[in-house]
């Protein structure tokens, strides 16, 4: 009797201990999961992010750890389709047995997987999309970066537009949820200086043809264009444009803050803004500390850095940050509560300062604006409040 109590025992105390384990979370280590476009439209994205994830891990791991844990990161494939990164998530959640979603990539990609990670309680960390349903509505698993694309063009497209005595505006967007979240912030901006759009125009997630929209666009004499367009989108509208003749005022948001617009599409993509926060790191950046961290990047991995490979760095950087406050007992609960009195500060590469809580899981609605002058990404005007600059003059 003694031996079978002793059996019952030990075998609750065993159940109790499952019970309480943190899926993604041993003694020594963490594991983390990414799900990023590796082979789809916008690939350069998820490659640049994923080396700047990975630089970030490195360097964590060098240091000793998260609280002497080390930290693995498991990356999938989705190829820009919500479908596979419902699969992507379904294996990262279930097989690998993460503890976080960190800076997945796609708005579509995004809503689609993100009931596979809730129903088994893991955060969506900091997704690479600026889209508000990463934040809103509110729920306790859910944590962006932030402006939102709405907030980018709701401040940016009004400023620019006076900024240029535009008179007809029109928009080229992508039709699905990442597109409809810009043209909707353009269309508030515009309600608040008494325009509307004059011509609207989508096209369809993976389109390489432009030439109607543009042409519908030149045909209704818009001089300014606020675009929902990425990377080939916006290199194939633009360029079509140019050898149209046709060269009104092109505005996007931080989807098309990289240099994969200036460094395949050529100088037809000078005079091009775009709304960002974290800013392109150039090797021969003024800025040393971005200079430093910049070839620190080329000698690990052989290629020059983007922005997105900063987004992927300063996610991972700020999970880092998050872990450590939240203690030895990490977990899904312990982190929430480090999260919701976070306040990350400004960053290197120009992000502005990010203030979390309990009611609120975005850090800052603030952008600036840059155009491509002479090739590369400038600073045009800063933060709101901060010194703001005049736009640049076309």
């Amino acid at each position: 009797m003694r031996f079978k109590s002793t059996v019952i025992v030990a075998a609750l105390a065993l159940s109790a201990t499952l019970a309480n384990a943190q899926q993604g979370v041993s003694k020594d280590s963490i594991t983390l999961g990414s799900i990023q476009d590796l082979s789809g439209p916008i690939a350069g994205f998820g490659k640049q992010a994923r080396l700047g994830m990975q630089l970030r891990v490195d360097e964590i791991n060098e240091q000793g750890g998260i609280n002497g844990r080390k930290v693995r990161i498991i990356f999938e494939d989705s190829a820009y389709d919500p479908k596979k990164a419902v699969l992507a998530a379904q294996k990262l959640v279930n097989q690998d047995k993460i503890f976080m979603m960190v800076g997945h990539l796609g708005t579509a990609q995004n809503l689609a997987a993100m009931p596979v990670l809730f129903e088994k309680n893991i955060v969506n960390f900091l997704p690479i999309t600026s889209s508000r349903e990463m934040y809103e509505p509110f729920h306790k698993l859910k944590y962006a970066y932030g402006p939102s694309y709405f907030d980018q063009m709701r401040t940016s497209t009004p400023r620019l537009v006076k900024e240029k005595g535009a008179k007809k505006v029109c928009a080229l967007y992508q039709d699905d949820e990442f597109g409809l979240e810009v043209l909707r912030g353009a269309e508030a901006g515009l309600k608040s200086i008494g325009m509307d759009f004059v011509e609207k125009t989508s096209y369809k997630r993976g389109a390489t043809d432009f030439s109607s929209q543009v042409a519908r666009m030149q045909s209704s004499g818009c001089d300014f264009i606020a675009m929902g367009t990425i990377i080939r989108e916006t290199i194939g509208a633009i360029g079509t444009a140019r050898k149209m003749g046709y060269n009104p005022v092109f505005l996007g948001s931080n989807a098309a803050y990289t240099d994969l617009i200036h460094r395949l599409g050529g100088p037809a993509m000078n005079g091009f803004y775009a709304t960002n926060t974290a800013q392109n790191p150039y090797l021969d950046e003024a800025s040393q500390p971005i200079r430093f961290w910049a070839n620190k990047y080329k000698t690990k991995f052989n290629e020059d850095p983007t922005v997105l490979s900063t987004y992927g760095y300063i996610f991972v950087d700020t999970f880092a940050k998050a872990a450590t406050k939240a203690g030895a007992n990490l977990s899904t609960e312990t982190f929430i509560k480090a999260m919701d009195t976070m306040t990350v500060p400004p960053d290197i590469f120009g992000s502005p300062q990010g203030v979390f809580s309990p009611t609120r899981h975005a850090g800052t609605e603030i952008s600036r604006l840059s155009q491509i002058q002479d090739g590369k990404w400038k600073v045009v005007s800063d933060y709101p409040g901060e010194n703001a600059a005049p736009a640049a003059k076309k």
